[in-house]
């Protein structure tokens, strides 16, 4: 049975840093791009990073470039999401999907939740103002 188990969320002040981990369990990633989304109450669903089924390409929300990178270990089957230098803006639920089509992770590409099959119950991150 497929799995996606989100852990490594927390209260942070801003600046500090979280890795977020996806552990997937009945299928392999290297079959699938992964991705991170995050919500807030009140707000719609943002797309904030993925990562191909290649393991190479990988997209970023504009507002987190530069500041969070994603990963993942093939052999543990687990997808890290590094976040640095957090920011208040960065808080909400962290929940991971994913999807085995070609294409939902890509670059220049919005990153549309809709597209993926498979999805975690997330994690909450709280950066405080």
């Amino acid at each position: 049975q497929s799995h996606l188990a989100e852990s490594g969320g927390g209260l942070v002040q801003p600046g500090g840093s979280l890795r977020l981990s996806c552990a997937v369990s009945g299928f392999s990633v290297e079959y699938y791009a992964v991705g991170w989304f995050r919500q807030v109450p009140g707000k719609e669903r943002e797309g904030v990073s993925c990562i191909g089924s290649d393991g190479r390409t990988s997209t970023y929300l504009d507002s987190v470039q530069g500041r969070f990178t994603i990963t993942r270990d093939r052999s543990k089957n687990v997808v890290y999401l590094q976040m640095n230098n957090l920011k208040s803006d960065d808080t909400g639920l962290y929940s991971c999907a994913a999807e085995s089509r070609v294409g939902v992770c890509a670059p220049r590409r919005p990153l549309d939740g809709d597209a993926f099959l498979y999805w975690g119950v997330g994690t909450q991150v709280t950066v405080p103002s």
